[in-house]
């Protein structure tokens, strides 16, 4: 296994999505309290927007000044505003539009009907410019240096819209890409790459369910990163695989564990 990785198992889905919420508050409290803001960047998929739920109904949730939050997308699926499979959407039905949020912290990616109309490329360039626009000197770089990055990934390796041997796994210098002819509907999204992914400081990879584990397990093995692009997402400081018990299962030994 990976040494800079961290394995932390649960049962089922459910403790995995209200365990990964509780370290959420806990990881933005502390990180707001040490220096006043926290950003995090969300991730769909059935998971990700799981732990969205489970935060909006924690009895903690109030312990995050929301207002003091960057929020920002892994990836996107460029779709219409009102598209249902929109991570924005169910982002903001799940979560965004039961909190505070400040709306100018909120960096969703564009809309296939927004200003940039239907250009995935436009779009890609568009949100390079509102990371750029983010980073601070001590980033050292054109990409934010995110707190907390939550990532998924599919069973045939894929992270965020990162998919095997496409053009965004050769990608080593923009932070956001447009993909087309993705082998998973719907066929165009914008995704950020390697080096965006890996400017975050703590990356939290969340996974369920026994389609997931030969990805998990060859990921945490050592896979290439092109042809397994879940195994290039990982953080400067912190890589962190929250999984279940099936998502798990061809890892081994590692002890299940109920911890938040």
């Amino acid at each position: 296994m990976n040494p800079a990785s961290e394995v932390v198992v649960y049962a089922n889905p459910g403790l995995l999505a209200a365990a990964c919420a509780a370290r959420l508050v806990t990881k933005l409290v502390d990180l707001q309290a040490a220096k006043g803001s926290a950003s995090l960047v969300l991730t769909g998929g059935g998971t990700g927007i799981a732990i969205l739920e489970q935060l909006r109904h924690s009895p903690a949730r109030d312990a995050i000044d929301w207002s003091r939050l960057d929020l920002y997308w892994g990836d996107e699926r460029f779709v219409p505003s009102d598209d249902p499979e929109r991570n924005e959407k169910q982002a903001r039905e799940a979560l965004l539009d039961h909190v505070p949020v400040d709306p100018a912290r909120v960096h969703a990616m564009a809309p296939s009907d927004g200003e940039f109309g239907d250009d995935p490329e436009a779009a890609a360039a568009a949100y390079a410019d509102v990371l750029a626009a983010n980073a601070l000197p001590e980033d050292h770089g054109p990409v934010p240096t995110f707190d907390v990055l939550l990532l998924g990934l599919g069973g045939e390796g894929h992270t965020a819209s990162i998919f095997p041997e496409s053009p965004a796994a050769y990608e080593t210098e923009r932070p956001v890409v447009a993909v087309r002819n993705c082998p998973k509907p719907p066929p165009t999204r914008v995704s950020l790459t390697f080096p965006a992914i890996r400017s975050a400081a703590e990356v939290w990879l969340v996974t369920t369910g026994e389609a997931k584990a030969d990805a998990v397990a060859l990921a945490l093995s050592g896979a290439g990163e092109v042809q397994l692009p879940v195994a290039g997402a990982r953080g400067r400081r912190r890589t962190l695989w929250l999984l279940d018990k099936a998502a798990a299962g061809k890892l081994g030994d590692v002890p299940a564990s109920p911890r938040v």
